[in-house]
Protein backbone atom coordinates (compact mmCIF):
# COMPACT_ATOMS: atom_id res chain seq x y z
CA UNK A 1 0.00 0.00 0.00
CA UNK A 2 1.35 3.41 -1.00
CA UNK A 3 1.05 6.41 1.33
CA UNK A 4 0.13 9.87 0.05
CA UNK A 5 0.81 13.18 1.78
CA UNK A 6 -1.94 15.47 0.44
CA UNK A 7 -0.89 19.09 1.01
CA UNK A 8 -3.82 21.51 0.90
CA UNK A 9 -4.93 25.04 1.63
CA UNK A 10 -8.66 25.71 1.82
CA UNK A 11 -8.20 28.96 -0.10
CA UNK A 12 -7.37 26.96 -3.23
CA UNK A 13 -10.35 25.99 -5.42
CA UNK A 14 -8.15 23.41 -7.16
CA UNK A 15 -7.45 21.81 -3.79
CA UNK A 16 -11.20 21.61 -3.18
CA UNK A 17 -11.78 19.99 -6.56
CA UNK A 18 -8.91 17.53 -6.06
CA UNK A 19 -10.10 16.63 -2.57
CA UNK A 20 -13.62 15.90 -3.79
CA UNK A 21 -12.39 13.97 -6.85
CA UNK A 22 -9.68 11.92 -5.14
CA UNK A 23 -11.79 8.84 -4.25
CA UNK A 24 -13.05 8.58 -7.84
CA UNK A 25 -9.67 9.33 -9.39
CA UNK A 26 -7.97 6.58 -7.35
CA UNK A 27 -10.86 4.13 -7.30
CA UNK A 28 -9.78 0.50 -7.09
CA UNK A 29 -6.27 1.26 -5.81
CA UNK A 30 -4.83 0.53 -2.37
CA UNK A 31 -3.45 3.64 -0.66
CA UNK A 32 -3.53 5.70 2.52
CA UNK A 33 -3.71 9.50 2.75
CA UNK A 34 -2.53 12.06 5.28
CA UNK A 35 -4.34 15.36 4.72
CA UNK A 36 -1.95 18.15 5.70
CA UNK A 37 -3.03 21.81 5.81
CA UNK A 38 -0.31 24.24 4.70
CA UNK A 39 -0.20 27.99 4.22
CA UNK A 40 -0.16 28.51 0.45
CA UNK A 41 0.90 32.14 0.84
CA UNK A 42 4.08 31.05 2.62
CA UNK A 43 4.87 28.53 -0.14
CA UNK A 44 4.42 31.20 -2.80
CA UNK A 45 6.56 33.70 -0.89
CA UNK A 46 9.36 31.17 -0.42
CA UNK A 47 9.44 30.44 -4.15
CA UNK A 48 9.03 34.07 -5.22
CA UNK A 49 5.64 33.51 -6.85
CA UNK A 50 2.46 35.54 -7.04
CA UNK A 51 -0.82 33.81 -6.31
CA UNK A 52 -3.24 33.42 -9.23
CA UNK A 53 -5.59 35.95 -7.65
CA UNK A 54 -2.82 38.58 -7.59
CA UNK A 55 -2.71 38.71 -11.41
CA UNK A 56 -6.02 40.20 -12.63
CA UNK A 57 -6.34 38.30 -15.90
CA UNK A 58 -5.21 35.04 -14.28
CA UNK A 59 -7.69 35.60 -11.45
CA UNK A 60 -10.53 35.88 -13.97
CA UNK A 61 -9.40 32.75 -15.82
CA UNK A 62 -8.88 30.76 -12.61
CA UNK A 63 -12.37 31.42 -11.30
CA UNK A 64 -14.00 30.55 -14.61
CA UNK A 65 -11.79 27.48 -15.00
CA UNK A 66 -12.57 25.99 -11.59
CA UNK A 67 -16.30 26.49 -12.06
CA UNK A 68 -16.01 24.77 -15.44
CA UNK A 69 -14.05 21.89 -13.93
CA UNK A 70 -16.69 21.48 -11.25
CA UNK A 71 -19.39 21.47 -13.92
CA UNK A 72 -17.64 18.90 -16.12
CA UNK A 73 -16.70 16.57 -13.25
CA UNK A 74 -19.96 16.83 -11.34
CA UNK A 75 -18.33 18.48 -8.31
CA UNK A 76 -20.39 21.07 -6.48
CA UNK A 77 -18.51 24.36 -6.24
CA UNK A 78 -19.54 27.98 -5.87
CA UNK A 79 -17.24 30.95 -5.49
CA UNK A 80 -17.30 32.40 -1.97
CA UNK A 81 -18.64 35.94 -1.59
CA UNK A 82 -15.07 37.31 -1.55
CA UNK A 83 -11.84 35.73 -2.71
CA UNK A 84 -9.02 35.65 -1.89
CA UNK A 85 -9.66 35.80 1.84
CA UNK A 86 -7.50 35.15 4.91
CA UNK A 87 -7.26 31.34 5.22
CA UNK A 88 -5.34 31.28 8.51
CA UNK A 89 -8.41 30.80 10.75
CA UNK A 90 -9.51 27.79 8.71
CA UNK A 91 -6.02 26.29 8.59
CA UNK A 92 -5.40 26.70 12.33
CA UNK A 93 -8.86 25.35 13.10
CA UNK A 94 -8.13 22.36 10.90
CA UNK A 95 -4.86 21.40 12.61
CA UNK A 96 -6.50 21.94 16.01
CA UNK A 97 -8.76 18.96 15.28
CA UNK A 98 -5.79 16.55 15.24
CA UNK A 99 -2.62 15.82 17.15
CA UNK A 100 0.20 15.80 14.61
CA UNK A 101 -0.71 18.26 11.86
CA UNK A 102 -2.68 15.75 9.81
CA UNK A 103 -6.47 15.98 9.80
CA UNK A 104 -9.26 13.54 9.09
CA UNK A 105 -10.98 13.44 5.73
CA UNK A 106 -14.19 14.46 7.49
CA UNK A 107 -12.59 17.59 8.95
CA UNK A 108 -11.11 18.53 5.57
CA UNK A 109 -14.43 17.94 3.83
CA UNK A 110 -16.32 20.03 6.38
CA UNK A 111 -14.00 23.03 5.94
CA UNK A 112 -13.72 22.77 2.15
CA UNK A 113 -17.51 22.70 1.83
CA UNK A 114 -17.85 25.60 4.27
CA UNK A 115 -15.72 27.65 1.86
CA UNK A 116 -16.69 26.31 -1.56
CA UNK A 117 -20.40 25.60 -1.27
CA UNK A 118 -23.21 28.10 -0.87
CA UNK A 119 -21.39 31.20 -2.10
CA UNK A 120 -21.16 32.79 1.36
CA UNK A 121 -18.36 34.77 2.99
CA UNK A 122 -15.74 32.23 4.06
CA UNK A 123 -14.28 34.54 6.68
CA UNK A 124 -17.51 35.63 8.34
CA UNK A 125 -16.96 35.49 12.13
CA UNK A 126 -20.34 33.93 12.91
CA UNK A 127 -19.87 31.24 10.27
CA UNK A 128 -16.38 30.49 11.58
CA UNK A 129 -17.73 30.13 15.10
CA UNK A 130 -20.41 27.74 13.86
CA UNK A 131 -17.78 25.78 11.94
CA UNK A 132 -15.62 25.44 15.04
CA UNK A 133 -18.62 24.25 17.06
CA UNK A 134 -19.32 21.64 14.39
CA UNK A 135 -15.73 20.37 14.28
CA UNK A 136 -15.18 20.29 18.06
CA UNK A 137 -11.41 20.92 17.95
CA UNK A 138 -9.08 19.43 20.55
CA UNK A 139 -7.50 22.78 21.36
CA UNK A 140 -7.88 26.49 20.69
CA UNK A 141 -7.24 27.17 17.01
CA UNK A 142 -5.19 30.24 18.00
CA UNK A 143 -3.06 28.38 20.53
CA UNK A 144 0.71 28.29 20.14
CA UNK A 145 0.48 24.55 19.47
CA UNK A 146 -1.96 24.96 16.57
CA UNK A 147 0.18 27.73 15.06
CA UNK A 148 3.29 25.58 15.44
CA UNK A 149 1.64 22.58 13.78
CA UNK A 150 0.62 24.65 10.76
CA UNK A 151 4.12 26.11 10.47
CA UNK A 152 5.66 22.65 10.75
CA UNK A 153 3.37 21.32 8.02
CA UNK A 154 4.32 24.20 5.76
CA UNK A 155 8.05 23.83 6.46
CA UNK A 156 7.89 20.08 5.80
CA UNK A 157 6.04 20.69 2.55
CA UNK A 158 8.76 23.10 1.44
CA UNK A 159 11.38 20.47 2.27
CA UNK A 160 9.50 18.05 0.01
CA UNK A 161 9.62 20.56 -2.83
CA UNK A 162 5.98 21.61 -2.62
CA UNK A 163 5.35 24.92 -4.40
CA UNK A 164 1.54 25.02 -4.57
CA UNK A 165 -1.65 23.26 -3.60
CA UNK A 166 -2.98 20.70 -4.05
CA UNK A 167 0.21 18.66 -3.98
CA UNK A 168 0.62 14.94 -3.39
CA UNK A 169 3.89 13.36 -2.29
CA UNK A 170 4.42 9.61 -2.65
CA UNK A 171 7.76 7.83 -2.24
CA UNK A 172 9.45 11.23 -2.35
CA UNK A 173 7.86 12.03 -5.73
CA UNK A 174 5.84 15.21 -6.08
CA UNK A 175 2.60 15.48 -8.06
CA UNK A 176 0.76 18.79 -8.32
CA UNK A 177 -2.65 20.12 -9.25
CA UNK A 178 -6.11 18.81 -9.95
CA UNK A 179 -4.97 17.48 -13.32
CA UNK A 180 -2.05 15.76 -11.57
CA UNK A 181 -4.45 13.16 -10.16
CA UNK A 182 -4.36 11.20 -13.42
CA UNK A 183 -0.56 11.06 -13.26
CA UNK A 184 -0.71 10.08 -9.58
CA UNK A 185 -3.05 7.22 -10.42
CA UNK A 186 -0.67 5.94 -13.09
CA UNK A 187 2.21 5.97 -10.61
CA UNK A 188 0.22 4.12 -7.95
CA UNK A 189 -0.71 1.50 -10.57
CA UNK A 190 2.97 0.87 -11.23
CA UNK A 191 3.33 2.44 -14.67
CA UNK A 192 6.89 1.67 -15.79
CA UNK A 193 7.23 5.17 -17.30
CA UNK A 194 8.07 6.50 -13.84
CA UNK A 195 11.18 4.27 -13.67
CA UNK A 196 12.46 5.51 -17.02
CA UNK A 197 14.51 8.47 -18.17
CA UNK A 198 11.59 10.81 -18.86
CA UNK A 199 10.83 11.14 -15.16
CA UNK A 200 14.42 10.95 -13.94
CA UNK A 201 16.08 13.33 -16.37
CA UNK A 202 13.32 15.70 -17.50
CA UNK A 203 14.72 18.54 -15.39
CA UNK A 204 18.41 17.66 -15.81
CA UNK A 205 19.28 20.40 -18.27
CA UNK A 206 20.50 23.99 -17.96
CA UNK A 207 17.95 26.78 -17.67
CA UNK A 208 18.23 30.36 -18.90
CA UNK A 209 18.85 32.41 -15.79
CA UNK A 210 16.40 35.23 -15.15
CA UNK A 211 17.86 38.50 -16.32
CA UNK A 212 20.43 36.97 -18.64
CA UNK A 213 20.39 37.56 -22.40
CA UNK A 214 20.80 34.89 -25.04
CA UNK A 215 24.03 35.10 -27.05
Amino acid sequence: MKHIDFHLDFISPYAHLAFEHLPEALEGLSYSVAYKPVLLGALLKQHGQLGPAEIPSKRSWTYRHVLWLGHTHGIEIQMPASHPYNPLPHLRLAVSTGDDGSISRLAAETIFRHVWRGGEDAGDAARLAALAAQLKPKRDANSDESKALLKRNTDEALQQGVFGTPSYVVDGRLFWGFDGLQMLRAYLKGDAWFDGPQWASADQRPALLRGSKPA
